[in-house]
């Protein structure tokens, strides 16, 4: 860590407070009491654990009651991850409701009454990027990886001595969170505006409406329209319902003809498509490898083209992403579809947004009938149906939703760029290189005038 701030010290989290672990699960038994369960994500995701959290119902006995309560200012670590870098994130424990308990999952550190903390300064000083690698570098585990209590207890932090410092410095640390809890409140709004509108445009379709003189659209309405009944229940009677074999080329990578994961390229100028590539729609090309110029022209059926549709087709089964730009030349691998109308029947975005929809939700359920298939087969994929407005309404309603996902979009970059900010300034704060003591003395003197 170097040389200390100065008014900063150096500790050991063992001198803290004491670690302790708890037996509690996710278990329901009638001869228990019922209480609150904390459980690893609403530690992963959130710096403070409070009562705007929807905790787990489960029961407990008296012991476990007894040992396992948490109380507000004990923090809770996570001890284990799939991944080393992902491992030790904490949060502190704001307010709960009584006989609130942390799972098993979970180690918690129980703050020495004679320590000076700030309560909220506890919900960040372990969760920036010096104290996540210290973690990280002394996990261990093969599958999963681990963090025993000493590893908690021996692991060094710096923080300020002074107990204002660690006010001011969690204040502005909280100021950035709000404004992220913000932006999230915002896309989470006009998700639930797109699956609304897509219930409706993919049923009722819009029509055009120029009343008064001024040309806009409105849905459809049985009252003022025409609807008939079709296999997916009543649609408007200018639609039909098609299957996708009629209308669309499908193909997926048959086979790999000996590819093993040592040819897969770090550079290159041919693109390595999988499901793990896809996020929000779209293609990641930052996260794909590559193939050489053999592998590419394998197959010219899985070259892909602009306003190609792709979904996933092994493992999460009905993952969906649409090609809107190629950086490079791109090829699939295994475990995915590539979906290009056959014709002029259907508009490509108007089929991503059905196979995005509820629609295809419930024609992978059928599939399943209560088992766990893991794999979508070509011979069922092309008798999937769906209701298919004509070309000019299909580009109506995938300009409507385009519009919805682009303003979500825009959210999630915003989103990006503050958790990219908050990263900068707590390496900044909770290292002393930058100090907010200039800060303090000018709030005194603001208190001092007023």
């Amino acid at each position: 860590m170097g040389k200390l701030p100065e008014g900063w010290k150096r500790v050991r989290l063992g001198d803290l407070g004491t670690f302790k672990t708890s037996s509690v699960d996710k278990k329901v038994n009638k001869d228990e009491k019922w209480v609150k369960l904390i459980n690893y994500m609403d530690v992963y995701k959130h710096n403070f654990v409070d009562k705007s959290l929807e905790l787990m119902d489960v029961t407990a006995n008296d012991h476990e009651i007894a040992v396992s309560r948490v109380k507000k200012g004990d923090i809770l670590f996570t001890p284990s991850s799939e991944t080393p870098d992902d491992i030790g994130h904490s949060g502190v424990v704001l307010g709960c409701p009584p006989n609130t308990l942390y799972s098993y999952h979970l180690m918690r550190l129980d703050i020495k009454g004679e320590i000076e903390l700030d309560l909220k300064f506890r919900g960040y000083f372990c969760n920036y990027g010096g104290v996540l690698k210290e973690f990280a570098r002394i996990s261990t585990g093969v599958t999963r990886f681990t963090l025993c209590k000493s590893d908690f207890e021996n692991t060094k932090v710096i923080i300020p001595s002074s107990f204002p410092e660690q006010h001011k410095i969690a204040d502005i640390l909280e100021t950035v969170d709000n404004a992220i809890e913000r932006t999230d409140t915002i896309i989470e709004k006009y998700k639930r505006i797109k699956q609304g509108l897509m219930q409706d445009l993919l049923t009722r379709g819009v029509v055009e409406n120029d009343e008064l003189g001024v040309m806009n659209y409105e849905l459809r309405d049985e009252k003022k329209h025409r609807f008939k009944d079709s296999p997916l229940g009543r649609i408007p009677e200018v639609w039909d319902v098609v299957e996708l074999g009629e209308i669309s080329f499908l193909k997926g990578r048959i086979g790999w003809h000996g590819l093993t994961t040592q040819e897969y390229l770090e550079y290159g100028k041919y693109y390595l498509i999988t499901g793990v590539n896809f996020e929000n729609g779209k293609v990641l090309w930052e996260s794909c490898y590559y193939v050489d110029k053999k592998r590419y022209e394998m197959d010219k059926n899985i070259q892909l083209k602009i306003k190609d549709v792709l979904v996933t087709k092994d493992g999460t089964i009905g993952k969906v992403s649409y090609i809107d730009k190629l950086p490079k030349k791109a090829t699939l691998g295994t475990g995915v579809f590539v979906l290009r109308p056959s014709n002029n029947t259907c508009y490509p975005r108007y089929l991503y947004y059905v196979l995005t929809s509820f629609i295809f939700n419930k024609f992978i359920e059928n599939l399943r009938a209560g088992s766990t298939i893991s794999h979508l087969y070509q011979e069922d994929f092309i008798f999937f149906n769906f209701p298919i407005p004509p070309p000019p309404e299909q580009h109506r309603i995938a300009s409507i939703l385009s519009q919805i996902d682009e303003t979500i979009e825009k959210e999630q970059k915003y989103k990006q760029k503050l958790e990219r900010i908050k990263h900068g300034v707590m390496e900044d704060l909770l290292t002393g290189k930058v100090r907010v003591n200039h800060l303090i003395k000018e709030g005194m003197e603001n208190v001092q005038t007023a």
